[in-house]
């Protein structure tokens, strides 16, 4: 068991517990001991001078992409949840699109595992729905979640058989666990490669309407309140699907969205000159529909921020845009960007803003995290709110770099992590 330790005098912010005072906190046995002030520290006890930074619980990602098995040269488990606490995440939800996808017990198992042998961030698995992902056959969701998937998702592909659809939302309401929806009408996107407007026709490339996203969330929210099933909207980003998740909602159906960093700062301005670290599904959309989406976040129907990390090869970005693969990574710039477009511009305060990158999350996915509360896990992310910092990918822990914010300046980042009361991360420190 790890050593006890005090971080004295930092900003606490927990939203779980209303809390925003300076505190100390108190860590024994890997939990929550106290919150207060001028704690004595135990003997032995390592103590932290956080003076100025903020003490929060650690963030929760409930979208990455971490390749394993499969496709261990863009990122592995252990990578992933490395870089992962480098950007203040202590728990983080795997989609099961690897190869082969995570469709039965023993591929939910061997996620746990590797996770659980890395030491950094917690990984929890999310199963496949389908087996194959193929949208055909439902998997075995009781054993699934037996073996600890935490939901279920086809992401990477969207469900296209809206019957399948309705048994998993049924079906999963005897586990307790949500359903992660990719919603994608591949009959109106299946060739597009950027968002369609007039930045795709001045490129000359194939566009992906708001639509093909619009047509899929309202079909998925019908089918919720059709069954009363869990239903999580990921990657959200057009104004028409704000739209009617907020209609379901006022409804009363049992739906929540989240929406990504780039979604929330980037245009479809930013593909021009090709850039194919810029491509994403998703794809960026209109200024219209940013505005939209960041509305939606402040307004609650958008319940959290997730990054969808989706690691590449340089060699596979670096083809034709046509040919690049959809995706970029997010992990470690989330923080920094989050803090710039939303905290700086005023549209959330920070306590708003963690709370819809920890507390909120966990509560979706029913994770034991997101709080500060005495006798909690320790997970806890300590990072400085101000700081102006460069983004270079050269930098990253992940094993890919395939990020639009290169060069951009970032505000907020994390100056520690720590994971079940040990520090798994500090910057500056030897990596």
């Amino acid at each position: 068991m790890s050593r006890p330790m005090v971080l004295r005098g930092g900003r606490v912010i927990d939203p779980s517990q209303g809390l925003d005072e300076r505190l100390d906190l108190l860590v024994v046995d890997g939990r929550v001991a106290r919150l207060g002030r001028d704690l004595d520290a135990p003997k032995g006890a390592e103590v932290a001078a956080v003076d100025g930074l903020v003490v929060a619980p650690g963030l929760v990602d409930l979208h990455v992409h971490f390749r394993e098995p499969g496709d261990e040269h863009k990122e592995t488990i252990r990578s992933g949840a490395r870089a992962a606490v480098a950007g203040g995440f202590t728990s983080v939800c795997a989609m099961p699109n690897t190869d082969p996808p995570i469709d039965d017990p023993a591929a939910v198992g061997f996620l746990r595992a590797e996770g659980q042998r890395a030491g950094f961030a917690h990984v929890y698995p999310v199963g496949a729905i389908s087996v194959g992902q193929k949208g055909e056959e439902m998997t075995e969701v009781g054993e699934l979640a037996a073996a600890g998937a935490v939901a279920v998702s086809d992401d990477g592909q969207p469900v296209w058989n809206a019957g399948l659809m309705r048994r998993v939302l049924e079906y999963t309401k005897a586990f307790d666990i949500p359903v992660f929806s990719h919603s994608e009408e591949l009959g109106l996107s299946r060739h597009g490669v950027m968002n369609e407007g007039p930045v795709s026709t001045a490129l000359g490339l194939r566009g992906i309407p708001n639509a093909a996203e619009d047509v899929a969330v309202a079909r998925d929210c019908i089918i919720a309140e059709l069954t009363g099933g869990q239903l999580h909207i990921q990657h959200v980003s057009t104004r028409g699907a704000v739209e009617i998740i907020r209609a379901a909602k006022a409804r009363g159906v049992a739906v929540t969205a989240e929406v990504t960093p780039h979604h929330l700062a980037l245009t479809d301005e930013a593909v021009r000159g090709y850039r194919t670290e810029a491509k994403v599904k998703p794809p960026l959309r209109s200024a219209a529909s940013v505005a939209a989406v960041r509305d939606a976040l402040v307004e609650g129907v958008i319940d959290c921020i997730a990054t969808d990390h989706a690691p590449h090869h340089y060699e596979d970005k670096e083809r034709e845009f046509d040919d690049a693969p959809f995706g970029l990574i997010g992990v470690e710039t989330a923080l920094g960007v989050c803090i710039r477009e939303l905290v700086v511009s005023g549209r959330l305060d920070l306590p708003e803003l963690i709370n819809r990158l920890s507390c909120r999350p966990a509560q979706i996915a029913r994770l034991p995290a997101g709080t500060l509360a005495e006798g909690s896990p320790a997970d806890v992310v300590v990072f400085d709110p101000e700081v102006r910092w460069i983004c270079q990918p050269e930098e990253f822990l992940s094993l890919s770099r395939n990020t639009p914010f290169a060069g951009q300046e970032l505000v907020g980042r994390v100056v520690m992590t720590i994971v079940d009361g040990r520090s798994v991360f500090a910057r500056g420190a030897d990596r």
